[in-house]
């Protein structure tokens, strides 16, 4: 039996989870996925007109992955 590594052994069953929890159903799992992404970049909107730079030291949100 191959080992994995712990955090890609949790990213499976994480991936598993979510397409469970919408019964098999992988349009819904994405599209809930995709309204978390929207909600979460309009937090981080709000967060970031709400704090000061000082208060960041400059850092500054970004809201694509790298």
């Amino acid at each position: 039996m191959r080992e994995q590594p712990i955090g890609q052994a949790v990213e499976n069953d994480e991936r598993a989870e979510v397409i469970a929890y919408h019964r098999g159903d992988t349009h819904a799992a994405i599209g809930t996925l995709l309204d978390d992404i929207r909600h979460l970049r309009r937090q981080l909107a709000l967060a970031e007109g709400a704090m000061s730079r000082g208060m960041t030291r400059g850092w500054l949100p970004d809201y694509d992955r790298r």
